[in-house]
């Protein structure tokens, strides 16, 4: 294990638990075998009282992400020979500093700051499910979290906005039509296009089923309107706000939300009813067309979709064009938008799942929307968070600099 000279500086962490990292060692290394018993163990012993409650509270990804951290806590503990439950606060504050001090062999460290808090509430989370006090609320483990946030001092990276003009490139290059790679293609136009409009979030575009959209109609009887109904969110994870996102008909054909609904709640239909083959014959004998102008809103009005409501909006497609019953995953949506952005000869690190979000965020600022606007499409509650997702490339941007007359 690679240690850089900054591993010497840390000062900023109590005397306690610099003390039990200069007579121990400061990698977090485990017996893998001790880690599989401690998943095991969680996993049946507690999974009638530990589980139970964990699972209820929190949504399963991070419910996930908690076992996998509660498992290396335990099994760390066992190692060195000190008691998980209930934990004392120094040994969790020791187990923090050893992981953050943990390289690797290049150098890096192995495990972001985001990463350590979630180890702790993860600890938090599992003693609060036992009716216990949690040690993360002692002083020496606060301030070791600060220690090691002010010692990283490292700006985190985030994600490129998808704003529309990069939207439109991912767009172009999406499959062609025909088989196999139509069914790709309309499926990804309604998750790039909804995603970005409905500011979502990777997780909310993957839990998305078909009865969680619903049409209506203007006051006017012209154009429809899709709406969202969300559940269970990151920020609402009981579902007690029951958002609605609303997603007016689009300017353009080929952005329009709803038309990209219409196109793929085609392709979902002609599968239901005829299957893999039958869907394969319709695709392969339908000729290829030029890009369409006219928009098909009014189709989901005269011929609404005739679907399971509990069919996932997003399943996974193969290469074969074959569409699975289970949904995409969170991660999948991320790495679409990767490939798509790597495809449109942008940087696929550069962008994410998230980058959906922020895109809609960035758009909707440089369009001259009120920050009441952008909050209640994006569900945010504070406007300090709306302005951290609005990222323009040019600093100079709807600056105030610009109106000094220098």
């Amino acid at each position: 294990m690679h240690h850089g000279p900054q591993d010497d500086h840390h000062d900023h962490l109590p005397a306690p638990v610099q003390h039990r990292l200069d007579r121990a060692a400061r990698n977090v290394l485990v017996d893998p075998a001790a880690l599989a018993a401690v998943r095991e163990r969680f996993d049946t012993e507690q999974a009638q009282t530990l589980g139970h409650y964990l699972a209820r509270a929190q949504s399963p990804n991070t419910l996930r992400a908690y076992r996998t951290d509660w498992s290396h806590f335990t099994a760390w503990c066992l190692t060195e020979h000190r008691q998980s439950l209930p934990a004392e606060p120094v040994d969790v504050a020791v187990y923090l500093a050893a992981c953050a001090h943990t390289r690797t062999t290049t150098g890096d460290w192995a495990l972001a700051t985001s990463t350590l808090e979630r180890r702790a509430a993860a600890i938090a989370a599992v003693h609060a499910a036992q009716g216990l006090d949690s040690p993360t609320r002692a002083d020496v483990v606060r301030t070791t979290l600060r220690g090691i946030r002010r010692t990283r001092r490292t700006r985190p990276h985030r994600k490129d906005p998808l704003i529309l003009t990069t939207l439109e490139h991912l767009l172009t290059a999406r499959p062609d039509e025909g088989w196999p790679g139509g069914v790709a293609r309309r499926r990804d136009a309604m998750l790039l296009l909804t995603g970005f409009a409905g500011a979502l979030r990777r997780s909310e575009l993957a839990a998305l089923r078909i009865g969680d959209l619903h049409l209506r109609t203007h006051p006017t009887g012209t154009h429809p309107t899709l709406t969202i109904a969300l559940g269970a969110t990151k920020t609402d994870q009981e579902g007690r706000r029951f958002d609605q996102i609303a997603l007016p008909r689009g300017r353009h054909r080929h952005t329009c939300c709803l038309c990209a609904y219409a196109d793929w709640a085609h392709i979902l239909e002609l599968h239901h009813t005829l299957g893999h083959q039958g869907l394969r014959h319709h695709l392969e004998q339908t000729p290829p067309t030029p890009p369409q102008t006219t928009h098909r809103c009014q189709d989901l009005l005269t011929h609404p979709p005739q679907l399971p409501q509990s069919a996932p909006l997003l399943p996974t497609v193969d290469r074969h064009g074959r569409i699975a019953e289970r949904p995409m995953s969170g991660r999948a949506v991320g790495d679409l938008v990767k490939r798509y952005a790597a495809r449109a000869g942008l940087n696929p690190d550069d962008f994410g799942g998230h980058s959906l979000r922020a895109g809609f965020a960035t758009q909707a600022a440089l369009g001259g929307a009120a920050d009441r606007e952008i909050m209640r499409q994006g569900r945010w509650t504070n406007p300090r968070t709306v302005h951290d997702y609005i990222r323009t490339a040019d600093p100079l941007d709807d600056n105030a600099v610009t109106r000094l007359g220098l």
